[in-house]
């Protein structure tokens, strides 16, 4: 590229910057085909690693932030738990959207999540969203008999480490057509909405939208470390799939790494650590839905960029960075991290190829430094 005579070589970090300054302007587009033109407003959420990167952390920061009309649960059920802090009260949430925090938003969770009427009820009434909620008549039921199946079943609970929640089970009956729908459950029935429409209407008025998938990149079932994997995709395509939204719709992807991987369960971890030194290092935790230690390893660019790759994504946020350098905890602008943390930053943009533009220094929601344009 050349300006003034002058030629300057621009990573593919700088390009993808400048992409982002394109895409923040928010610009009306008129099509010249029968569609109608609007400008898309939607962002993708999505895990890079096997979950627990810090979703719902991100999703309530850009709750606050971006203030979407919008906020649509993608993924694949309650075997996984979203956990926000905010105004000092921790939420654990397996199907609610991360983003009830902004209470404006419309609570939406689309028709590919397996839902648990038990819990989404109780969900509901715990963060006092009745009036905002919704989900699509089409999600599939899990029953009771779905849990029981996957208790019974040695080859889940023992070899591949299911959470045991029914999920795969309601969705193999899915599959064979004999899932009952949430159209079928009555206590269900003050909340069923078409959610596509809903989503698409938003999106026509120009307004903000952001998808919230779950789980974790490799713990795909077509992508990741199968058998080891959950029981339908994660990745960013199957969240838009899930709420009835197509690709061209789409703004923005953001998938979400921790500053160091952990995995609930069983299957590879290259790097994995012992249970000694990852107390050491301070990187212990505990599954939100399972209670499980998690194991950890490493941060891995090999993955991250995979990831990237497989989710088409355009930001990368960063999580946990407070665990692994303690000094940069509750901070809110970048020029006040430590060399260490600052170079552990860039090092990632340099491998992975994308922007990171979102870093949790803390568990609270507003304990982030936002470096998007315009933020």
């Amino acid at each position: 590229m050349s300006f003034d005579g002058q030629t300057e070589q621009f990573s593919p970090v700088d390009i993808r910057v400048t992409a982002l300054f394109v895409s923040s302007l928010k610009l009306k587009f008129t099509l010249t085909s029968p569609c109608v033109g609007y400008f898309v407003a939607c962002t993708v959420i999505v895990g890079g690693f096997f979950g627990d990167e810090g979703k719902g952390k991100i999703v309530s920061h850009l709750a606050l932030k971006d203030k979407p009309s919008i906020i649509a649960r993608a993924g694949v059920g309650p075997n996984a738990g979203h956990t926000v802090e905010y105004h000092g009260k921790r939420y654990s949430l397996r199907l609610l959207p991360s983003g009830f925090v902004y209470d404006k938003a419309r609570l939406l969770i689309g028709s590919g999540v397996a839902v648990n009427p038990k819990v989404i009820l109780q969900e509901v009434e715990l963060t006092e969203s009745k009036s905002r909620f919704g989900l699509d008549y089409q999600c599939a039921v899990i029953e009771q008999k779905h849990i029981d199946q996957e208790s019974q079943s040695e080859h889940l609970s023992k070899t591949v480490g299911s959470t045991k929640s029914g999920v795969g089970a309601c969705n193999a009956a899915r599959v064979m057509r004999t899932a009952k729908l949430a159209r079928d459950v009555p206590e269900l029935s003050p909340y069923l909405r078409e959610v596509d429409v809903e989503v698409h209407t938003a999106l026509e008025k120009g307004e903000n939208v952001i998808i919230e998938g779950t789980q974790g990149t490799f713990l795909s079932l077509y992508h990741g470390t199968y058998p080891y994997s959950t029981s339908k995709d994660t990745t960013a395509s199957a969240a838009c799939a899930d709420v009835g939204v197509g690709p061209t719709a789409v703004t923005d992807v953001i998938v979400i790494f921790k500053a160091y991987v952990t995995r609930v369960g069983s299957g590879p971890l290259v790097g994995e650590l012992s249970s000694e030194e990852t107390r050491k290092r301070g990187w212990q935790e505990f599954g939100t839905v399972t209670g499980r230690e998690r194991r950890a390893a490493p941060f891995n660019f090999d993955l991250a960029r995979r990831a990237v790759h497989l989710n088409g994504a355009t930001q990368i946020a960063i999580t946990k960075l407070d665990v692994v350098f303690p000094a940069s905890k509750s901070t809110k602008e970048f020029g006040s991290l430590s060399e260490p943390a600052k170079e552990f930053i860039a090092n990632i943009e340099r491998e992975v190829g994308i922007p990171v533009t979102l870093l949790g220094t803390g568990p609270a929601a507003d304990d982030i430094i936002d470096r998007r344009i315009g933020a």
